[in-house]
């Protein structure tokens, strides 16, 4: 008995022990683990000092070609060369004429980059029917407003993209979705020049089942991932060169980049232009550590980084499909995790765009308070927050004079410029120019007589 009893309390002592190792171990990982989100979120703003700004020279004449010295400058941004952007769906489609005009409002206040739908099932309910006129319309009011058009998505398997009316026959498919994508890429040629060509292909590797029982689904997963991305992607290209090329998925692990890695032309170039990347966060808030880690995953690739529907909601979890209204504490919780997130986002040297889905919580994905604005169109404290850096923080206005040598040297965010020149004498001139990554950025201004 004494000998059991020893065995026992031997066992137990050595299985405390080997808890309080655990315990142990788990307390340095997450010691760890907190001193990296800190250096990343620390060190942040010299990232975005170092990619997103470049050094600016300006040198003023007169007439003569001398060096102008003490005219007075002022360089003041008009647009970001990054894209920072929202779907649009709800353009058009807000019942209240007021609410759907603060939504225009506020949406081209802070947005210079517009997604648009394509949803097949959706876009043309009829056959031969395509809806191009509200499409068009959009795309005008987007133009009007400075804000790049992106067309989303042209393929994807899911009900929404997959027409009731497509034949079973898999060739017919085929041809139809392929004209398709021809038919809308050369339609908006010079309009819409960034197009989600493939939604989603890590998906069809599966066999269709439940709800992705659909016909294009079928289709995708007999051809495969690859060959089904590949087709399109070539389809989308000839129709327009000068188009920039997108593949899209949630699925942000090696299994999406494996995809990604096989789509090559017979020369080995990329048959695409941009990883898209989603971040639905509807569960929680990304932690830094696995923000940067999904950036750098991708980066290796060498092509830009699109985040492309980025959601982080506002209000409580019902379960997993279901959401409660927005709360004055989920707000806030919102604009914090989305002030962190864009800010690491925009501190990656191979992230050129973010993309928010939903900018109102009226007719938000599964009805989720996603929005930056509520349903009513009011500003939630995201909107308030992001605007300060978007417009604030991250936008440069700077004034100056010149020197003995007529120069004036800043530094500016990427992005077009308005500078405003005021000689000595009083003459003052204005000129609009671009900032660009990877350029000289010196700028001669000579002042006529």
């Amino acid at each position: 008995m004494k000998r059991r009893r020893f065995i026992v309390t031997a066992i137990g002592a050595a299985a405390i022990g080997v808890g309080l190792q655990r315990k142990g171990a788990q307390k340095n990982m997450d010691e760890v683990a907190a001193q990296e989100e800190h250096q990343l979120l620390a060190t942040a703003n010299e990232r975005i000092e170092r990619h997103r700004k470049g050094d600016v020279t300006v040198v003023v004449r007169t007439a003569q070609g001398k060096p102008l010295p003490h005219a007075a400058l002022q360089l003041v941004q008009t647009r970001h060369a990054f894209l920072f952007g929202c779907n649009i769906f709800r353009w058009g489609r807000i019942a209240n004429p007021e609410r759907e005009a603060l939504y225009r409002e506020r949406f081209a206040a802070i947005f210079n980059y517009a997604t648009l739908p394509f949803y097949w099932a959706f876009y043309e309910r009829e056959r031969g029917k395509p809806i191009y006129d509200y499409t068009e319309r959009v795309v005008e009011w987007c133009q009007q407003h400075g804000i790049v058009c992106k067309g989303h998505p042209l393929v994807w398997d899911h009900p929404a993209s997959s027409p009731s009316w497509l034949p079973d026959d898999f060739a017919e498919i085929e041809r139809l979705s392929t004209a398709r994508v021809r038919e809308i890429v050369r339609r908006f040629a010079g309009q819409i020049d960034l197009w989600d060509v493939v939604n989603e292909p890590t998906h069809t590797q599966f066999k269709p089942s439940g709800e992705f029982a659909t016909k294009m689904r079928a289709w995708a997963h007999q051809l495969g991932p690859v060959a089904y991305t590949r087709l399109h992607l070539q389809i989308a290209r000839q129709a327009n060169p000068k188009a920039t090329l997108l593949v899209n998925d949630y699925n942000t692990s090696e299994a999406y980049l494996r995809i990604l890695q096989q789509l090559r032309d017979e020369g080995g170039r990329w048959l695409f232009d941009v990883v898209g990347i989603q971040s639905h966060m509807h569960g929680g808030v990304w932690s830094p550590q696995r923000t940067w880690q999904i950036c750098e995953r991708f980066a290796q690739l060498g092509l830009p980084l699109h985040f492309t529907e980025t959601t982080i909601v506002s209000g409580p979890s019902i379960d997993r499909q279901r959401w409660g209204e927005t709360t004055p504490d989920g707000e806030e919780r919102q604009a914090e995790g989305t002030e962190r997130f864009y800010t690491l986002l925009f501190s990656h040297p191979a992230v050129q765009a973010i993309t928010w889905w939903d900018f109102s919580d009226d007719g938000a994905w599964m009805d989720a308070p996603a929005g930056w604005l509520r349903k009513d169109m009011s500003p939630k404290p995201v909107y308030e927050r992001m605007m300060a850096l978007i417009k604030g923080a991250w936008w440069t206005k700077a004034s100056g004079v010149t020197d003995a040598h007529g120069e004036w040297r800043t530094r500016a965010v990427f992005g077009d410029y308005t500078l405003t020149v005021r000689a000595p004498d009083g003459r003052t001139v204005t000129y609009p120019l671009t900032v660009r990554q990877g350029a000289d950025n010196r700028f001669e201004v000579r002042l006529t007589a």
